[in-house]
């Protein structure tokens, strides 16, 4: 294979400092001010408040340009396939969020309209999610437990659930704690906050979700076995819930198992048919509605409530409930779970939401899906719906299904209002067992994350640990504490690698100007006479003490034993001048006149030994090459640190200057009081190969100087 040809470049120009290339670019000194910057933003023009008002309602700028041609037949295949899905997902979410069903018909209505209106992305599905849910439910079982809903039952003398009163006052609850997890929202989204996103990364996600699928799977072994375990809330409930499961097996509901057992059997094999004829059906089986249907049918037919014992949905009422203003009294006790929900809805559905941008080649705001995501709770809350996000099953089946924009979402909507209005009530002999089959096994895309633990230890072992911790945090302490928990761990693991930086001493590669580090490459060599040090961090208050010891500890200059040495010999300088002018003023005192001139050339010879050892100790470097390039900011501790090497390695006769400063790193030096009259932006070079020259031209003149005045000294 032929040499790849590589273009050469020359440059010829003198070496610059700061000062001078400030000079010759003439740096911007002009900011504005913060009420300045608060007058433009404010400012209104009529372009200005169109694009204001089009970024805020997107449906405005994108339906007018709607093709029907392009877009209608794929989106209505795609509404109706997403719609079909969310019959059965949102029955079955709405167990997870401890609510009668028909709640997750409502949630999978208004919020997906209001999307519609305000969303940016074209491709997600939103509606009822498992995480989701499965967090309203702790917090709902939390707020109304069934111990506060015991009443007597004098026909068997024993207390039962009011299960009506409860199912209400639950209600209320995911009502109150969806529109305040909208408001967070709203809120975040206009004050630009959309960038919260980014402390939610890909490995603590996923390590969250599946944490959060194993909530799900433990919240429904009690419809797959048919009993009734207490509720616990709470860090370790997951573990207590275990424990009683386990207690309770001995009176599992034969008939309840028997229906979850063929039901999952089912739904996995039809949905492995579906995966094999993916490519020759225009689009998939609607497995979750034909199960549905499959098992109403069954259910209604056997008798199997009465007959067996299987608990089945129940009474689903027709139509659409009224708006309900949600209690206000309630908000106090769920006010920590609405902002994390506010948090994880919103992580769930940018993440997606961008996946899906990336691949077909539009942006998604951040900001605006915040409040797209804000208002479609908030909206939802006063319609007795629970806090929504996007689905990742549904949003591959609206995707594959031909979802070319938001209005397959908005069809899917309608579906849904037709299944909520006409035939919602042919489900209520559907048996609960059916509903947590469908869950588990749309669960199985979430453990399958666990792959990612032994292909995130392969590419980064930090990443894997976060995946780990995070999941771990979440199964213990519940989604809600663990998600907290987990961003704290995550922020840990970046302050601590900005703590254990890598430290590097740098050399020049042969007849170039570009510098690596020592240690890693055979033919890069040292520069004779100077040190370039470099920290693969940014300097600041945490790091900056261990910054002047791996200086230390790479120089091989004990700065502080050499300053200490120094100040003895100063003392020691002055203790004989002190003892000389004692003894001057002696004799002069015993000779008024004459001999004055020995002591004083017995005063110089004891000065001039002491003075020796001022000369630059030769196995120390000449000058210190700071590299900042990776420095991003400078706190005042980051400052104090430079101005601290700088003074203290100049006192021993070893220059020091800065290479690579960006911009902010050196305002920040300025607005730390770095420079002085007699440190000024001539330490500071733009390069390290233009820090280099500058230090080797001054040993060359200070060799020069030297030498010239031995010579002098000689000839005189």
């Amino acid at each position: 294979m032929a040499e790849r040809r590589r273009p050469g470049y020359s440059v010829h120009r003198s070496v610059l400092d700061e000062g001078e290339v400030e000079e010759m670019a003439e740096k911007c000194e002009t900011k504005l001010s913060l009420s300045e910057k608060v007058k433009k933003s404010v400012r209104c023009s009529g372009p200005r408040l169109k694009s204001c008002l089009l970024s805020t309602v997107p449906v405005l700028s994108w339906l007018p340009r709607y093709s029907l041609r392009e877009n209608a037949l794929g989106d209505l295949i795609s509404g109706i396939s997403v719609g079909i899905m969310q019959l059965p997902q949102g029955m079955a979410y709405a167990l997870l969020a401890a609510v009668p069903p028909v709640f997750g018909l409502y949630s999978s209505f208004y919020p997906v309209l209001i999307y519609f209106i305000f969303g940016t992305s074209k491709h997600i599905s939103i509606g009822t999610y498992a995480v989701m849910s499965v967090m309203i439910g702790g917090v709902i079982e939390r707020v109304a437990p069934d111990s506060n809903f015991m009443i007597w039952n004098n026909e068997t003398n024993s207390s039962t659930v009011d299960v009506f009163a409860r199912d209400a006052e639950r209600v209320r609850v995911a009502a109150a704690v969806t529109l305040l997890s909208g408001l967070f929202q709203i809120l975040l989204g206009l004050v630009q906050f959309g960038f919260v996103v980014t402390y939610l990364s890909e490995p603590l996600v996923r390590g969250y979700t599946t944490g959060a699928a194993i909530h799900v799977i433990v919240s429904q072994l009690k419809y797959t076995f048919g009993i009734n375990p207490l509720r616990y809330s709470g860090p370790f409930s997951l573990l207590y819930t275990v424990l009683e499961v386990c207690y309770l097996i001995p009176e599992t509901n034969i008939g309840t198992l028997v229906v979850s057992i063929v039901a999952i059997i089912g739904l996995i094999l039809a949905k492995e048919l579906n995966a094999f004829l993916s490519k020759k059906l225009p689009i998939p089986i609607p497995v979750e509605l034909l199960g549905i249907v499959i098992a109403t049918l069954i259910s209604w037919q056997v008798n199997l409530n009465d007959k067996y014992g299987v608990d089945v949905v129940g009474l689903i009422p027709s139509g659409l409930q009224l708006p309900v203003v949600p209690k206000a009294s309630l908000f106090g006790q769920v006010i920590g779970d609405a902002f994390a929900l506010a948090v994880v809805g919103y992580g769930i559905a940018i993440s997606l939401g961008r996946i899906f941008a990336l691949k077909y080649g539009y942006k998604v705001d951040s900001n605006q899906e915040l409040l797209a995501l804000g208002l479609s709770n908030s909206v939802g809350g006063f319609f007795q719906c629970f806090a929504i996000s996007c689905s990742m099953s549904r949003t591959m089946v609206q995707e594959s299904t031909g979802g070319e924009t938001q209005v397959a979402g908005a069809l899917s909507a309608i579906v849904i209002l037709f299944i909520t209005l006409w035939i919602g009530r042919l489900f209520e002999e559907l048996p609960k067992a059916m509903l947590a089959a469908i869950i588990f096994v749309n669960l199985h895309g979430m453990m399958k994350q666990f792959l990612d633990i032994p292909a995130l230890w392969k590419s980064n072992k930090i990443d894997m640990v976060i995946w780990v911790v995070t999941f771990i945090l979440t199964v213990l302490f519940n989604p809600d504490l663990g998600l907290a928990a987990s961003i704290g761990f995550s922020m840990l693991t970046v302050i601590f690698r900005t703590q254990l930086p890598k430290y590097s001493l740098l050399g020049q590669v042969p007849d170039t100007d570009i510098y690596r580090p020592l240690e890693d490459y055979n033919q890069v060599r040292k520069v004779p006479g100077m040190l370039i040090f470099r920290s693969s961090a940014t300097l600041y208050f945490a790091n900056a003490e261990m910054y002047q010891e791996a200086l230390g500890r790479k120089s091989g200059i004990d700065i502080t034993k050499i300053l200490s040495a120094k100040k003895k010999l100063e003392a020691k300088r002055k203790r004989h001048e002190k003892k000389n002018a004692k003894k001057e003023k002696k004799e002069a005192k015993k000779n008024k006149v004459g001999m004055q001139g020995e002591p004083e050339r017995e005063v110089e010879k004891d000065i001039a030994i002491i003075e020796m050892d001022l000369e630059p100790d030769p196995s120390l470097p000449r000058a210190i090459v700071l590299d900042l390039s990776p420095v991003n900011f400078l706190d005042t501790v980051g400052v104090k640190t430079l101005r601290s090497i700088h003074k203290d390695y100049g006192q021993i006769g070893v220059e020091v200057v800065l290479a690579g400063c960006q911009t902010g790193v050196v305002d920040n030096l300025q607005a730390g009081g770095f420079f002085n009259e007699k440190v000024t932006k001539s330490c500071l070079f733009s390069t390290v190969h233009d820090a280099v020259l500058h230090c080797q031209s001054a040993i060359k003149q200070s060799k020069e100087k030297a030498s010239y005045e031995e010579i002098t000294g000689t000839h005189f």
